[in-house]
């Protein structure tokens, strides 16, 4: 089911409103009343066989009866007469529903069973629900109220979607003294069908809709998520406020991983990954929203700050530095335009202290002077009422300024009744303005932490060359049928055994069950030793006594066998133990300890973690999660947010660290994570850097049994794609030439940029169809780092001299029901008439028809004779038309 059949609810004509009571104050009285007195324009039918007629208005007494089928029903009944008005509601043709009932899977197992059975209902008849225990939904620009809330908002341009309908409410009417308005304000209750993914797509291909504002308790369908937000956080931000950060109780986990991988720290990294905006104060979420929709996005966390008075400017600094902000360092130039126009004694510094004596023009002075300066990336302007302070005016005067501007100026005019009309000129005239000046760092620093976000998402990667030793297919047979079997919690030889087929280097234990044996191990590898507990039942070795390190002769080594097998015994007399390894001892002083890890969890699927290593990483949790692929930017990032990176780095004379070894580690952890959806948790605690080299000391790794017993499509355990090896392929072009087609990369931006770059105005005037401006990294972007779940880019790579170099590119882009799919290419002008053109869209042609597209389309014009001729060679339909452009389809 569609998001195009979702027109059905957020464009009807015709609604069914079943189960109004005569009561007018109840859920269904104040719908209807909403519905028939807010001004929508199409027909409603008020559905209940116990009253002939509701507020005047003629009722129908079932679905049957209506004289035309609607687009839409709203159903108020009791939770009990759900399944059957549903039923009813399929039989007749309606295709969208929305259930404000409550009594749903929220009270407990009974109404989840009850949920269930409509959810069948529903699928069985391809409709689309909103619900159920929600709200409603209000279209304002369409003058519907399809709600019980107690108004209708003003019109505008912020999508609104909230999982708690109280909340709805609470917005409403606060969003109403505050002037804001929307384009679509949903509830959208439990979830059952239509979820955040859905209405983010269809509010992203919506004119009206210029951001989405999103208040989540939880999400349940991850993957259309992230893939929908992915798909559109770069045209129309999307903030969300996040509720339920602190969990009372969380899932026992079995390693340092799973504890660390907390549920709020995975939401973080799939808003952060999917470019999303989150802020932690629900009162500013819409601060933030007036603020990031204006599209002055700050280059850097500097700010300016002009005041004129000297306490708002000292709270404006204490917020900012406590958020991780920075005040612009005034540079000697601006010093002696300030000293110019200023009074002698204002305070010299940033802030600005213009004085309570200020004048409009002395105000519009400082902020113009500081704005010019190259280190502020903002400016905040603070007025108070004052004896001679003009507020109006000196508003008009900043407005002014902004209009010639690209940074950002917010205005806190503090105050009450004397600043309401200067506020509101600043609403209306693109200004974002605050109440308070903390209001004001707060939204400040939300945006540039987005701001980062962004531009860290889409950074150019690296090439890190990971190769492996094994074909992975054929390990993976071999771990899935041999060695994850034996037991839930793999021994630590075979832990280390999978994570050295991987690269990962470790050191190498050697299981024993008695002293002699260990000692005679001991005196084969050297002292000094390590011996470890090797149990399944054990998560944390180090709190049963079951790690001694340092052991430097047979005598010790004895002694602390039995020791460890006696302190076991006595704290956990019933665990099952394997044995007890023996491995080298390794000198890590001058190392950093680390953790690398990855969880399956049951929404998101499996991420992957870095942090503080040892016995500490749990206590200490200096940690970052990320979600599967990883490649060498996203791997830095995750590097570089630890509070240890210094140490990693080199601190106070100690040498830097292998950090491009790190990164290679968890490229290829990455691997492991993407190939095994069998594995529940893995840990590498811990895994040492040195100067030279990474080497894991410890692993443990829990295995999913369910997931082993029953096998899951391939990738299923990601909630992103990661990139398609299937489609990688050699060929030979008509002259002869050895050529390989495969998926784009995020790497392969200077290559792409170089290809466009040797061609000519009229092959780039015939893939875009318009003057194309691509030399920019921002441009780039949006061509190589792409999501493949929705998006395919098949490059064609050759090798001139030793280098490699991109010839062309077919591009195929599916809409959100993937079901169409967009079909362009480019081919350099060397390269053209060779075959590539033919070769390259006969493979697209194939992966759009292996994705189950249903049909492929493209445009050119009628002067790309060549690439005409390659369709129709293809079995495309031509269809010309009266301008200069040519429509080509095949249904697959």
């Amino acid at each position: 089911m569609g998001i195009r059949s979702l027109n059905s609810i957020f464009r009807p004509k015709r609604i069914a409103l079943i189960g109004v009571p005569a009561d007018p104050n109840t859920v269904g009285g104040l719908t209807l009343r909403n519905l028939v007195g807010g001004g929508f324009r199409g027909v409603v039918y008020p559905v209940n066989p116990k009253h002939e007629a509701v507020l005047g208005i003629s009722c129908f007494p079932s679905v049957k009866s209506l004289p035309k089928t609607p687009d839409l029903a709203v159903i108020t009944t009791n939770a009990k007469a759900v399944p059957g008005i549903v039923e009813e509601c399929g039989e007749a043709g309606i295709k969208g529903i929305i259930i404000m009932s409550a009594g749903f899977k929220e009270v407990g197992a009974e109404g989840k069973e009850l949920e269930n059975k409509v959810k069948h209902i529903v699928e069985k008849y391809e409709m689309r629900v909103i619900g159920p225990n929600c709200l409603g939904v209000i279209i304002p620009g369409q003058k519907l109220n399809m709600s019980f809330a107690s108004s209708m908002p003003k019109k505008g341009n912020v999508a609104f979607i909230s999982q708690s309908g109280a909340f709805c409410t609470a917005v409403l009417d606060w969003a109403r003294g505050e002037n804001i308005g929307f384009s679509y304000f949903v509830s959208i209750g439990n979830t059952m069908d239509v979820g955040f993914g859905d209405l983010i797509d269809f509010f992203g291909q919506d004119a009206n809709t210029k951001s989405i504002v999103l208040y989540v308790e939880s999400i349940s369908f991850a993957q259309e998520f992230v893939t929908a937000a992915r798909a559109f956080a770069r045209k129309k931000p999307i903030i969300v406020y996040k509720a339920g950060r602190f969990p009372e109780s969380a899932k026992a986990a079995a390693s340092h991983t799973g504890a660390m991988a907390s549920e709020d720290a995975i939401y973080d990294a799939l808003f952060r990954r999917a470019g999303i905006a989150r802020v932690f104060n629900i009162g500013n979420i819409f601060d933030f929203t007036d603020f990031i929709v204006r599209k002055k996005i700050p280059k850097g966390p500097n700010l300016a700050i002009v005041t004129n008075a000297g306490g708002p400017g000292v709270m404006a600094t204490d917020s900012l530095i406590a958020r991780g902000g920075h005040l612009t360092k005034l540079s000697e130039n601006t010093m002696v335009k300030l000293d110019a126009v200023l009074p002698s004694f204002w305070s010299h510094n940033n802030p600005v202290d213009v004085l309570g004596d200020a004048t409009p023009k002395r105000v519009a002075d400082a902020t113009q002077i500081v704005l010019n300066d190259e280190g502020a990336d903002a400016v905040l302007v603070i007025l108070t009422p004052q004896a001679i302070t003009q507020p109006l005016e000196t508003a008009k005067q900043i407005i002014k300024l902004s209009e010639g501007t690209s940074k950002p100026i917010m205005a806190t005019w503090l105050g009450g009744q004397s600043m309401r009309e200067s506020m509101n000129l600043f609403s209306s005239s693109g200004i974002t303005a605050f109440h308070t000046p903390e209001q004001a760092i707060r939204a400040y620093m939300t945006l540039v932490d987005y701001s980062k976000n962004m531009e860290a998402l889409y950074e150019t990667p690296k090439e890190v060359p990971v190769s492996f030793s094994y074909d992975r297919q054929t390990l993976r047979k071999k771990f899935v049928n041999e060695v994850f079997p034996r037991q839930k919690v793999l021994s630590l030889s075979d832990a280390k055994d999978l994570i050295n087929s991987y690269g990962i280097e470790s050191t190498k234990p050697v299981l024993v069950n008695s002293a002699e044996e260990a000692v005679d191990v001991a005196n084969d590898i050297g002292y000094p030793t390590v011996i470890k507990l090797d149990s399944p039942d054990v998560s944390h070795k180090s709190d049963v006594g079951g790690v001694v390190l340092n052991i430097e002769n047979d005598d010790m080594l004895r002694a602390a066998y039995n020791r460890m097998l006696e302190k076991v015994n006595a704290l956990q007399p019933k665990v099952l133990i394997n044995g007890i390894t023996v491995q080298k001892m390794i000198d890590t002083e001058g190392s950093v300890e680390l953790i690398l890890g990855i969880k399956k969890d049951a929404i998101f699927g499996t991420v992957i973690l870095i942090g503080m290593g040892g016995r500490e990483a749990e206590l200490l949790q200096d940690q970052r999660l990320e979600f599967p692929p990883l490649n060498e930017s996203l791997a830095s990032q995750m590097i570089e947010s630890l509070k240890i990176y210094p140490l990693l780095k080199g601190y106070r004379g100690s040498a830097p660290k292998n950090i491009n070894k790190l990164i290679e580690v968890m490229i290829r952890l990455s691997y492991l994570a993407a190939d095994y959806p069998e594995i529940e948790e893995l840990d590498i605690n811990p895994i040492i850097v040195t100067d030279k080299d990474v080497v894991a000391l410890d692993a443990r790794v829990v295995i999913d049994e369910d997931t082993l017993k029953n096998p899951v499509p391939q990738y299923s355990h990601l909630i992103l794609r990661p990139y398609p090896e299937r489609y990688i392929k050699n060929i030979k072009l008509g002259d002869g030439t050895n050529a390989l087609l495969r998926p784009i990369k995020p790497e392969d931006e200077p290559m792409w940029l170089e290809m466009l770059g040797s061609c000519s105005k009229e092959a780039i005037y015939s893939r875009f169809r318009y003057n194309f401006h691509f030399d920019s990294h921002e441009v780039a972007t949006h061509f190589c780092y792409i999501d493949y779940a929705r998006e395919l880019a098949i490059v064609a790579e050759i090798e001139v001299e030793g280098r490699r170099k991109l010839i062309g590119v077919g591009r195929l882009i599916g809409d959100s029901d993937l079901e169409l799919v967009e079909y362009a290419i480019l081919i350099t002008d060397e390269w053209q008439r060779k075959d590539l053109g033919k070769i390259l869209t006969e493979y697209c042609v194939e992966i759009a028809k292996h994705n189950k597209f249903t049909r492929v389309y493209a445009e050119t014009t009628k002067d790309n004779k060549a690439m005409i001729s390659v369709f129709k060679k293809l079995g495309f339909s031509v269809e010309f038309s009266m301008d200069t452009n040519v429509s080509v389809y095949k249904n697959l």
